[in-house]
Protein backbone atom coordinates (compact mmCIF):
# COMPACT_ATOMS: atom_id res chain seq x y z
CA UNK A 1 0.00 0.00 0.00
CA UNK A 2 1.11 3.54 -0.64
CA UNK A 3 0.69 6.87 1.12
CA UNK A 4 0.67 9.03 -1.98
CA UNK A 5 -0.43 9.09 -5.58
CA UNK A 6 -0.38 11.34 -8.65
CA UNK A 7 -3.36 12.75 -10.54
CA UNK A 8 -1.53 13.82 -13.66
CA UNK A 9 1.15 16.14 -12.33
CA UNK A 10 -0.74 16.83 -9.09
CA UNK A 11 0.78 15.00 -6.13
CA UNK A 12 -1.63 13.78 -3.45
CA UNK A 13 -0.50 12.58 -0.04
CA UNK A 14 2.68 13.05 1.95
CA UNK A 15 5.12 14.69 1.26
CA UNK A 16 2.91 16.79 -1.04
CA UNK A 17 0.90 19.73 0.38
CA UNK A 18 -2.68 19.21 1.51
CA UNK A 19 -4.66 20.04 -1.62
CA UNK A 20 -7.72 22.28 -1.87
CA UNK A 21 -10.52 21.19 -4.16
CA UNK A 22 -14.10 22.02 -5.04
CA UNK A 23 -17.00 20.64 -7.07
CA UNK A 24 -18.62 22.39 -10.02
CA UNK A 25 -22.12 23.77 -9.60
CA UNK A 26 -22.54 24.00 -13.39
CA UNK A 27 -24.13 20.99 -15.16
CA UNK A 28 -21.93 19.22 -17.70
CA UNK A 29 -24.32 20.02 -20.56
CA UNK A 30 -23.07 23.63 -20.31
CA UNK A 31 -19.44 23.24 -21.37
CA UNK A 32 -18.50 26.90 -21.67
CA UNK A 33 -20.05 27.71 -18.31
CA UNK A 34 -18.23 24.74 -16.75
CA UNK A 35 -14.92 26.07 -18.04
CA UNK A 36 -15.71 29.58 -16.83
CA UNK A 37 -16.39 28.23 -13.34
CA UNK A 38 -13.20 26.15 -13.41
CA UNK A 39 -11.12 29.18 -14.39
CA UNK A 40 -12.64 31.18 -11.52
CA UNK A 41 -11.78 28.34 -9.14
CA UNK A 42 -8.27 28.11 -10.54
CA UNK A 43 -7.71 31.84 -10.05
CA UNK A 44 -8.78 31.46 -6.42
CA UNK A 45 -6.27 28.64 -5.89
CA UNK A 46 -8.32 25.48 -6.44
CA UNK A 47 -6.07 22.51 -7.28
CA UNK A 48 -8.56 19.77 -8.17
CA UNK A 49 -12.10 20.04 -9.55
CA UNK A 50 -14.76 17.37 -9.27
CA UNK A 51 -17.58 17.31 -11.79
CA UNK A 52 -20.80 15.29 -11.86
CA UNK A 53 -20.93 12.93 -14.85
CA UNK A 54 -24.51 11.58 -14.85
CA UNK A 55 -25.05 10.44 -18.46
CA UNK A 56 -23.01 8.66 -21.14
CA UNK A 57 -24.33 11.14 -23.72
CA UNK A 58 -22.22 13.84 -22.00
CA UNK A 59 -18.94 12.05 -22.75
CA UNK A 60 -17.88 14.52 -25.45
CA UNK A 61 -18.62 17.43 -23.11
CA UNK A 62 -16.53 15.82 -20.39
CA UNK A 63 -13.66 15.35 -22.81
CA UNK A 64 -13.80 19.05 -23.79
CA UNK A 65 -13.82 20.16 -20.15
CA UNK A 66 -10.87 17.91 -19.32
CA UNK A 67 -8.94 19.12 -22.38
CA UNK A 68 -9.32 22.82 -21.62
CA UNK A 69 -9.31 22.80 -17.81
CA UNK A 70 -6.30 24.48 -16.14
CA UNK A 71 -6.61 22.04 -13.21
CA UNK A 72 -7.07 18.30 -12.97
CA UNK A 73 -10.66 17.06 -13.24
CA UNK A 74 -12.18 14.20 -11.25
CA UNK A 75 -15.38 12.70 -12.64
CA UNK A 76 -18.03 11.89 -10.04
CA UNK A 77 -19.67 8.55 -10.84
CA UNK A 78 -22.80 6.95 -9.43
CA UNK A 79 -24.24 3.49 -10.05
CA UNK A 80 -23.12 2.84 -13.64
CA UNK A 81 -19.65 1.40 -14.32
CA UNK A 82 -20.03 2.45 -17.97
CA UNK A 83 -19.88 6.08 -16.86
CA UNK A 84 -16.61 5.38 -15.06
CA UNK A 85 -15.22 3.74 -18.19
CA UNK A 86 -16.35 6.64 -20.37
CA UNK A 87 -14.80 9.11 -17.94
CA UNK A 88 -11.43 7.39 -18.15
CA UNK A 89 -11.63 7.25 -21.94
CA UNK A 90 -12.57 10.94 -21.98
CA UNK A 91 -9.23 11.77 -20.42
CA UNK A 92 -10.11 12.07 -16.73
CA UNK A 93 -7.07 11.15 -14.67
CA UNK A 94 -9.26 10.59 -11.61
CA UNK A 95 -12.73 9.26 -10.90
CA UNK A 96 -14.77 9.03 -7.74
CA UNK A 97 -16.98 6.00 -7.16
CA UNK A 98 -19.43 5.16 -4.40
CA UNK A 99 -18.56 1.81 -2.76
CA UNK A 100 -20.59 -1.05 -4.14
CA UNK A 101 -22.18 0.98 -6.93
CA UNK A 102 -20.27 -0.49 -9.86
CA UNK A 103 -22.56 -3.49 -10.21
CA UNK A 104 -21.32 -7.03 -10.79
CA UNK A 105 -17.81 -8.32 -10.22
CA UNK A 106 -17.45 -8.55 -14.01
CA UNK A 107 -18.10 -4.78 -14.25
CA UNK A 108 -15.45 -4.10 -11.64
CA UNK A 109 -12.95 -6.30 -13.47
CA UNK A 110 -13.58 -4.41 -16.72
CA UNK A 111 -13.22 -1.04 -15.00
CA UNK A 112 -10.12 -2.08 -13.05
CA UNK A 113 -8.35 -3.26 -16.20
CA UNK A 114 -8.93 0.09 -17.88
CA UNK A 115 -7.92 2.02 -14.75
CA UNK A 116 -4.61 0.19 -14.49
CA UNK A 117 -3.82 0.66 -18.18
CA UNK A 118 -4.64 4.39 -18.05
CA UNK A 119 -3.00 5.08 -14.70
CA UNK A 120 -6.26 6.55 -13.39
CA UNK A 121 -6.69 7.40 -9.71
CA UNK A 122 -9.83 6.09 -8.03
CA UNK A 123 -11.36 7.82 -5.07
CA UNK A 124 -13.47 5.38 -3.11
CA UNK A 125 -15.86 7.81 -1.48
CA UNK A 126 -18.67 6.77 0.84
CA UNK A 127 -21.39 9.16 2.03
CA UNK A 128 -23.69 8.40 4.94
CA UNK A 129 -26.70 9.24 2.81
CA UNK A 130 -25.74 6.59 0.27
CA UNK A 131 -25.42 3.70 2.70
CA UNK A 132 -27.84 0.84 2.20
CA UNK A 133 -30.05 -0.53 4.93
CA UNK A 134 -28.08 -3.77 4.94
CA UNK A 135 -24.78 -1.89 5.41
CA UNK A 136 -26.21 -0.02 8.38
CA UNK A 137 -27.75 -3.16 9.88
CA UNK A 138 -24.49 -5.08 9.49
CA UNK A 139 -22.75 -2.30 11.42
CA UNK A 140 -25.49 -2.51 14.11
CA UNK A 141 -26.57 1.05 13.43
CA UNK A 142 -23.08 2.52 13.80
CA UNK A 143 -22.91 4.87 10.81
CA UNK A 144 -19.19 5.49 11.22
CA UNK A 145 -18.54 1.77 11.17
CA UNK A 146 -20.85 1.31 8.18
CA UNK A 147 -18.97 4.01 6.23
CA UNK A 148 -15.64 2.42 7.12
CA UNK A 149 -16.81 -1.04 6.09
CA UNK A 150 -18.23 0.22 2.79
CA UNK A 151 -14.89 1.78 1.86
CA UNK A 152 -12.86 -1.12 3.23
CA UNK A 153 -14.73 -3.75 1.21
CA UNK A 154 -14.44 -1.72 -2.00
CA UNK A 155 -10.72 -1.09 -1.50
CA UNK A 156 -10.06 -4.77 -0.87
CA UNK A 157 -11.92 -5.66 -4.07
CA UNK A 158 -9.84 -3.14 -6.04
CA UNK A 159 -6.62 -4.37 -4.44
CA UNK A 160 -7.44 -7.93 -5.44
CA UNK A 161 -7.72 -6.71 -9.04
CA UNK A 162 -4.36 -4.96 -8.86
CA UNK A 163 -5.60 -1.36 -8.56
CA UNK A 164 -3.08 0.68 -6.58
CA UNK A 165 -3.87 4.35 -7.28
CA UNK A 166 -6.51 4.90 -4.61
CA UNK A 167 -7.78 7.82 -2.53
CA UNK A 168 -10.30 7.09 0.20
CA UNK A 169 -12.99 9.20 1.84
CA UNK A 170 -15.90 8.79 4.23
CA UNK A 171 -18.26 11.69 4.81
CA UNK A 172 -21.36 12.48 6.79
CA UNK A 173 -23.23 15.64 7.75
CA UNK A 174 -22.49 14.64 11.36
CA UNK A 175 -19.12 15.80 12.69
CA UNK A 176 -18.65 12.95 15.22
CA UNK A 177 -19.60 10.33 12.63
CA UNK A 178 -17.17 11.81 10.09
CA UNK A 179 -14.30 12.00 12.57
CA UNK A 180 -14.72 8.39 13.70
CA UNK A 181 -15.11 6.99 10.18
CA UNK A 182 -11.94 8.71 8.99
CA UNK A 183 -9.99 7.59 12.06
CA UNK A 184 -10.98 4.00 11.28
CA UNK A 185 -9.89 4.35 7.65
CA UNK A 186 -6.58 6.00 8.49
CA UNK A 187 -5.89 3.25 10.99
CA UNK A 188 -6.49 0.53 8.40
CA UNK A 189 -4.98 1.79 5.13
CA UNK A 190 -2.10 4.03 4.09
CA UNK A 191 -3.80 5.51 1.03
CA UNK A 192 -4.27 9.29 0.80
CA UNK A 193 -7.44 10.53 2.48
CA UNK A 194 -9.85 13.12 1.14
CA UNK A 195 -11.71 14.84 3.99
CA UNK A 196 -14.77 16.99 4.25
CA UNK A 197 -18.13 17.36 5.96
CA UNK A 198 -20.90 16.71 3.48
CA UNK A 199 -24.00 18.91 3.38
CA UNK A 200 -22.53 21.27 5.97
CA UNK A 201 -24.95 24.08 5.12
CA UNK A 202 -24.54 27.69 4.05
CA UNK A 203 -22.94 30.87 5.26
CA UNK A 204 -21.45 31.15 8.71
CA UNK A 205 -23.10 27.99 10.03
CA UNK A 206 -21.82 25.81 7.21
CA UNK A 207 -18.37 27.38 7.39
CA UNK A 208 -18.07 26.82 11.13
CA UNK A 209 -19.24 23.20 10.90
CA UNK A 210 -16.80 22.47 8.10
CA UNK A 211 -13.94 24.21 9.91
CA UNK A 212 -14.53 22.18 13.06
CA UNK A 213 -14.64 18.85 11.22
CA UNK A 214 -11.74 19.41 8.84
CA UNK A 215 -9.50 21.10 11.41
CA UNK A 216 -10.06 18.22 13.83
CA UNK A 217 -9.05 15.70 11.17
CA UNK A 218 -6.04 17.67 9.91
CA UNK A 219 -4.95 18.31 13.48
CA UNK A 220 -4.85 14.57 14.09
CA UNK A 221 -2.78 14.03 10.94
CA UNK A 222 -5.64 12.82 8.72
CA UNK A 223 -6.28 14.49 5.38
CA UNK A 224 -4.42 14.93 2.10
CA UNK A 225 -7.10 16.78 0.13
CA UNK A 226 -10.00 18.85 1.48
CA UNK A 227 -13.30 20.12 0.20
CA UNK A 228 -15.55 22.55 2.05
CA UNK A 229 -19.08 21.53 1.01
CA UNK A 230 -20.95 24.83 1.27
CA UNK A 231 -24.31 25.81 -0.15
CA UNK A 232 -23.30 28.73 -2.34
CA UNK A 233 -20.66 29.67 -4.92
CA UNK A 234 -17.91 27.10 -5.38
CA UNK A 235 -15.17 29.73 -5.00
CA UNK A 236 -16.27 30.20 -1.38
CA UNK A 237 -15.24 26.61 -0.72
CA UNK A 238 -11.73 27.30 -1.97
CA UNK A 239 -11.37 30.50 0.05
CA UNK A 240 -12.46 28.78 3.27
CA UNK A 241 -10.33 25.71 2.56
CA UNK A 242 -7.17 27.72 2.01
CA UNK A 243 -7.80 29.75 5.15
CA UNK A 244 -8.26 26.61 7.23
CA UNK A 245 -4.89 25.33 6.02
CA UNK A 246 -3.27 28.69 6.73
CA UNK A 247 -4.83 28.99 10.19
CA UNK A 248 -3.44 25.55 11.06
CA UNK A 249 -0.05 26.64 9.67
CA UNK A 250 -0.12 23.73 7.21
CA UNK A 251 0.20 25.97 4.14
CA UNK A 252 0.65 29.68 3.53
CA UNK A 253 -1.24 31.43 0.74
CA UNK A 254 -1.46 35.09 1.75
CA UNK A 255 -0.26 37.54 4.40
CA UNK A 256 -1.77 36.79 7.79
CA UNK A 257 -3.93 39.63 9.02
CA UNK A 258 -4.71 39.90 12.72
CA UNK A 259 -6.96 42.56 14.20
CA UNK A 260 -8.17 43.33 17.70
CA UNK A 261 -11.88 42.87 18.56
CA UNK A 262 -12.03 46.55 19.66
CA UNK A 263 -13.04 47.82 23.07
CA UNK A 264 -13.64 51.11 24.89
CA UNK A 265 -9.97 52.07 24.43
CA UNK A 266 -10.16 52.11 20.64
CA UNK A 267 -9.13 55.27 18.82
CA UNK A 268 -10.45 54.18 15.43
CA UNK A 269 -13.22 52.08 13.88
CA UNK A 270 -11.29 48.81 13.65
CA UNK A 271 -13.75 47.03 11.36
CA UNK A 272 -13.67 49.76 8.73
CA UNK A 273 -9.88 50.01 9.02
CA UNK A 274 -9.58 46.28 8.33
CA UNK A 275 -11.74 46.73 5.22
CA UNK A 276 -9.31 49.38 3.98
CA UNK A 277 -6.10 47.48 4.76
CA UNK A 278 -7.09 43.96 3.68
CA UNK A 279 -7.22 44.69 -0.10
CA UNK A 280 -3.67 46.09 0.08
CA UNK A 281 -2.26 42.74 1.19
CA UNK A 282 -2.40 41.31 -2.33
CA UNK A 283 0.76 43.26 -3.10
CA UNK A 284 2.68 41.83 -0.15
CA UNK A 285 4.57 38.51 0.25
CA UNK A 286 2.49 35.67 1.70
CA UNK A 287 4.87 35.11 4.63
CA UNK A 288 4.19 38.53 6.22
CA UNK A 289 2.09 39.10 9.35
CA UNK A 290 -0.01 42.28 9.32
CA UNK A 291 -1.77 43.82 12.34
CA UNK A 292 -4.68 46.23 12.49
CA UNK A 293 -5.19 47.48 16.04
CA UNK A 294 -7.55 49.96 17.64
CA UNK A 295 -5.25 51.70 20.10
CA UNK A 296 -1.68 52.18 21.32
CA UNK A 297 -2.03 49.38 23.90
CA UNK A 298 -2.95 46.79 21.29
CA UNK A 299 -0.59 48.33 18.76
CA UNK A 300 3.18 47.93 18.92
CA UNK A 301 3.06 46.15 22.28
CA UNK A 302 0.59 43.28 21.82
CA UNK A 303 1.27 43.08 18.08
CA UNK A 304 5.04 43.34 18.41
CA UNK A 305 5.57 40.29 16.18
CA UNK A 306 3.82 41.91 13.20
CA UNK A 307 6.00 42.65 10.19
CA UNK A 308 3.84 45.70 9.51
CA UNK A 309 0.96 47.09 11.54
CA UNK A 310 -1.32 50.08 11.96
CA UNK A 311 -2.96 51.36 15.13
CA UNK A 312 -5.11 54.25 16.21
CA UNK A 313 -3.82 56.82 18.71
CA UNK A 314 -5.17 59.96 20.34
CA UNK A 315 -3.39 62.06 17.71
CA UNK A 316 -3.96 59.91 14.62
CA UNK A 317 -2.55 56.68 13.16
CA UNK A 318 0.82 55.05 13.71
CA UNK A 319 2.54 52.44 11.55
CA UNK A 320 4.90 49.98 13.18
CA UNK A 321 7.08 46.99 12.38
CA UNK A 322 8.29 44.41 14.92
CA UNK A 323 7.15 46.68 17.74
CA UNK A 324 8.93 49.83 16.49
CA UNK A 325 7.05 52.88 15.21
CA UNK A 326 7.87 53.56 11.56
CA UNK A 327 5.56 56.42 10.75
CA UNK A 328 2.53 58.52 11.64
CA UNK A 329 -0.35 59.85 9.59
CA UNK A 330 -4.00 60.80 9.68
CA UNK A 331 -6.68 58.18 9.25
CA UNK A 332 -7.43 59.53 5.77
CA UNK A 333 -3.81 58.98 4.68
CA UNK A 334 -3.46 55.42 5.97
CA UNK A 335 -3.46 53.57 2.62
CA UNK A 336 -0.79 55.78 1.05
CA UNK A 337 1.37 55.78 4.18
CA UNK A 338 0.97 52.00 4.53
CA UNK A 339 2.40 51.55 1.03
CA UNK A 340 5.22 53.97 1.74
CA UNK A 341 6.31 52.11 4.87
CA UNK A 342 6.04 48.75 3.12
CA UNK A 343 8.22 50.09 0.33
CA UNK A 344 10.77 51.38 2.85
CA UNK A 345 10.86 47.95 4.48
CA UNK A 346 11.27 46.18 1.12
CA UNK A 347 8.04 44.24 1.43
CA UNK A 348 6.55 44.71 -2.03
CA UNK A 349 6.51 41.84 -4.52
Amino acid sequence: MQGRTMIGSLGIGKPFPVRVESMLRTPLDQVEDCLREIHCLHEEGCELVRIAFPEVTLSDNLSKVVSFSPVEVMADIHFDHRLAIKAVRSGCRAIRINPGNMGSSRNLVELSTLIKDAGTVVRVGANAGSLSRSQIEKAKGDISRALFEAVRVQILALQELGVERIIMSAKSSSIPVTLKANALLAGKFRYPVHVGLTESGSGQKGTIRSCVAISSLLGSGIGDTIRISLTGPSVDEVIVGRRILQALEIRRFEPELISCPACGRRRVDVASLVERIEPLLKRLPAELNVAVMGCEVNGPQEASNADIGVAGTASGMILFAKGKVKGVCSEEEIEDRFFEVCRELGYFI
